[in-house]
């Protein structure tokens, strides 16, 4: 069994994996995560986004998110100036909740699909594993569109183990 920080990256990591997936599966109007939670081997991605998707979507989005596991893609965490990373990546590395202004280095992860392109990049700070084979089965739960703020939730599991 993994210990509860471990687990806890495993969990953050499979957030980034997820937004990627979703994206890929959704499009471009599912790029915005408007909140994150984590605990142990429990998240939930938000993302803005204006409609319900179908259960075949959901159903895609867990399946990309597994295949990136199994690529066991290289998660590699950036420290940049600030200013350097808004050149390189532009707003891609921002979520709906703003990186204070007064943080001029920003920790930017990056995770690479095997063809070289993007699979997720975000400004975060917290603790990640070092490789998307390193997070283990990822199962979505059932997601949860809420018209009124135009946000879906989106709630996983990751597996004990890796």
């Amino acid at each position: 069994m993994a210990y509860p920080d471990e687990m806890s990256a495993r969990a953050h990591t499979a957030l980034h994996v997820v937004k990627g997936a979703a994206v890929r599966v959704l499009g471009e109007g599912a790029r915005w995560t408007a909140g994150t939670f984590v605990e142990g081997g429990h998240g939930r991605l938000t993302l803005k986004f204006e409609r319900k998707p179908t259960p075949d979507e959901i159903s895609r989005i867990e399946e990309e998110a597994n295949r990136c596991v199994e690529r066991d893609l290289r998660i590699e965490v950036l420290e940049l100036e600030r200013g350097e990373a808004e050149s390189t990546f532009g707003d891609l590395m921002y979520d709906l909740f703003p990186v204070p202004a007064d943080v001029m280095i920003l920790r930017v992860v990056l995770i690479r699909d095997v063809d070289g392109s993007i699979w997720n990049v975000n400004a975060c700070n917290k603790s990640h594993v070092e490789s998307t084979g390193r997070v283990g089965r990822i199962t979505l739960g059932d997601a949860r569109f809420r018209p009124s703020r135009s946000t879906l939730e989106i709630p996983f599991d990751v597996s004990t183990t890796p």
